[in-house]
């Protein structure tokens, strides 16, 4: 090949290049496989080798350049980069679009067009691009002031390095780290020791100004542009901006909208609270902007807000707040779990006063003391967690904390079982025992009564309606009629839910007794040992350590527990009573399974997952032959976690088991 046939070679590989990733990145349409594209870049490589003289800045080969030196440089933004007002209701949004109203001189009942975009939760930083080359990235800084990070964004592939029109322009967007990206990240980091990020956003802070931007390339970062400065432009909302970004050759987030008037704004931040965990990248809200751009600039700016926009994020996850007690809970097992009682603090929309500390040996591990600032957080209805204890704002009155010796409740020793972190009231008629023992009876995997809450259970027991749970299903509806906060129709209910619950399987019978080690799992696995209805007790009653020990996933701990159970003569008078109250248990309660996709895998649940219930997650997996255990061992095959996971993922991280999170796993059900 002579020279002039090379360079004209190397310009036609790199436009189609630039046109494979519009479609791509831009368009979200790929025209050619990877594979293929990666041969075409091969090919580019090879010829700019050759003919050195031919490489350009804006050729694909070149995203990754020289090593930064040792501090970034400062350059000043052309336009100052304001923030944008937060606002966390529908209401905080109406009093925006009535401020809007008034700058602008215009009636309350006349209605404004706006435009509504995803709030990226990434880095805010500007592009420039001369005669259509991409020149420099700026980091926000303080907004007036950024620092040049142009050697580790040139290697983003979602950053065009050549437009499609030959033009100077500044444009300004968002670089962000998707999830699987930053969660591959992480593990990486924790397999050679090093401290993980915190989140998506870190994340994508430290790659964008790591020194070698071959680091950079290594994680995968990803942009969406939202803003453009254009002389001469011959657009005029901020819709028709978004479109021209596109067809200038960059990536714009695909769910922006145009709406009409300010009520349609509610609809929009509704449907993206729906998708948001669906989402391959991290949003905190919505952007909600004047779409007529001669409208922005008349509105201007405050002295730190854009008058002409908004951000409306969704609630807090996460906030501060003070310890202000440390008191214990008994648990239907008689296990003692330390409370805080905090400070109400507004989180994840919902006012929170409580978090669990778990165990003593967490509470020591976080030196969590009384009168500490810490953060709490919150997913969903999930129980919050602290997850940091702000040491440095103590003032040397904080108290520690230690378990009782005696129970909080009744009074009796509190023992510590070798080898375990927890402690155990020793009293088996502990008061709080049997609260918390109906609370279990009747919630969902067990007998799941509908209407039969904690409140109504604590009625019950305050009027001497019920003593065990066996009571429960003795009740009639003039018990209930009278009572307080109740009615005959509420009466009506609650029996007519009573009497549709006698019937249940095996195994949720087994797990509703609250054994002590036997959860959902457990019970599934004892149903291969332990026969229904006439034969339950008389079966139940020869139970054998060493049989049950056998069942794969049961253990020593967990059958000795459970023999040991058995053993108590007032547990067998009380299922007893169970049955002549009418509870019968049905024999083939195997759940129907589709087809044997997951036959012989082995899932184990950790964390709360956003769009399914622990017990449906479990159904879907039975469903398809699959197994759910409680526990992580080297048998696991898959650890699906949710928000707040617990010690299983370390475990499954260190035997090497496959982690999925939600999306993950819901992809295995296609």
């Amino acid at each position: 090949m002579i020279k002039q046939e090379a360079k004209i070679r190397i310009e036609k590989i790199k436009n189609q290049l630039r046109e494979i990733d519009y479609a791509y990145y831009v368009l979200d349409k790929p025209i050619i496989s990877d594979a293929a594209w990666d041969t075409l870049k091969d090919e580019l490589i090879k010829l700019e080798n050759e003919w050195p003289e031919f490489i350009t800045p804006d050729s694909p080969t070149q995203r990754i350049g020289g090593k930064a030196l040792g501090k970034f440089e400062k350059i000043k933004h052309k336009i100052p980069k304001y923030s944008l007002e937060d606002v966390f209701s529908f209401e905080e949004v109406l009093e925006f679009d009535a401020r809007v109203k008034r700058f602008l001189e215009l009636s309350e009942n006349q209605d404004i067009e706006y435009t509504c975009e995803l709030k990226i939760d990434g880095l805010n930083m500007s592009f420039v691009y001369e005669k259509g080359i991409f020149s420099k990235a700026i980091t926000r800084g303080d907004g007036i002031v950024g620092e040049d990070v142009t050697h580790t964004v040139r290697t983003i592939k979602t950053v065009p390095l050549k437009l499609n029109q030959e033009i100077d322009v500044e444009v300004g967007g968002e670089v962000y780290l998707p999830i699987k990206s930053f969660e591959k990240i992480n593990l990486e980091l924790e397999k050679i020791g090093q401290e993980k990020f915190a989140n998506p956003r870190n994340a994508a802070a430290g790659t964008v100004r790591q020194l070698d931007p071959a680091v950079a390339a290594s994680r995968d970062l990803q942009s969406f542009f939202y803003l453009l400065t254009l002389a001469n432009a011959n657009f005029k909302t901020q819709h028709e901006l978004l479109q021209n970004l596109q067809q200038l050759g960059f990536r714009v987030e695909k769910h922006f909208v145009k709406i009409n008037k300010i009520a349609e704004v509610k609809d929009f931040f509704e449907k993206i609270k729906k998708i948001r965990e669906k989402l391959n990248f991290e949003i905190d809200g919505i952007v909600i902007k004047v779409n007529n751009l001669a409208w922005q600039e008349k509105l201007g700016r405050t002295a730190k807000h854009a008058r002409w926009a908004c951000a409306y994020k969704f609630a807090a996850e996460q906030a501060t707040t003070v310890v202000e007690d440390i008191q214990v809970q008994v648990g239907r097992t008689g296990v003692l779990t330390p409370v805080a009682h905090l400070r109400p603090v507004s989180v994840a929309g919902s006012t929170v006063s409580r978090a669990t500390l778990h165990n003593a040996d967490e509470i020591m591990r976080t030196d969590i003391r009384i009168g500490d600032t810490v953060i709490i957080q919150k997913a969903g209805d999930v129980i919050p967690d602290i997850v940091k204890v702000l040491t440095k704002l103590r003032v040397g009155k904080e108290k520690k904390f230690s378990m009782p010796k005696t129970c909080p409740i009744c009074n009796s020793e509190v023992v510590q079982p070798e080898g375990e972190v927890a402690y155990y009231c020793t009293n088996k008629n502990c008061f709080a025992q049997t609260k918390e023992k109906l609370y279990h009876f009747v919630s969902r995997g067990a007998f799941d009564i509908p209407g039969l809450g904690p409140k109504i259970i604590d009625l019950l027991l305050d009027e001497n309606l019920i003593e065990d749970v066996a009571d429960i299903f003795s009740l009639e509806v003039g018990d209930l009629e009278n009572l307080p906060r109740l009615g005959e129709k509420s009466a009506q209910n609650i029996i007519s839910a009573i009497e549709s619950k006698k019937k249940i399987s095996l195994a949720k019978f087994i797990y509703a007794l609250g054994i002590r080690h036997v959860g959902e799992e457990t019970a599934i696995l004892l149903t291969q040992k332990v026969a229904p209805n006439e034969n339950f007790i008389k079966n139940s009653q020869s139970l054998d350590v060493v049989e049950l020990s056998a069942i794969d996933g049961v253990g020593p701990i967990v059958a000795e527990s459970v023999v040991s159970w058995f053993k108590d003569n007032k547990n067998i008078k009380l299922i007893e009573k169970l049955f002549v109250n009418g509870v019968e248990i049905i024999v083939n309660n195997k759940p129907s399974i589709k087809n044997n996709k997951f036959v012989g895998k082995s899932f184990v649940l950790t964390g709360s997952l956003a769009t399914l219930e622990r017990e449906d997650a479990k159904e879907k997996i039975r469903s398809l032959g699959g197994e759910v255990s409680e526990t992580v061992s080297k048998k696991t095959d898959y650890v699906v976690v949710g928000e707040n996971p617990g010690s299983k993922l370390s475990k499954a991280q260190s035997l090497d088991i496959k982690v999925l999170n939600e999306k993950d796993f819901l992809e295995l059900f296609v």
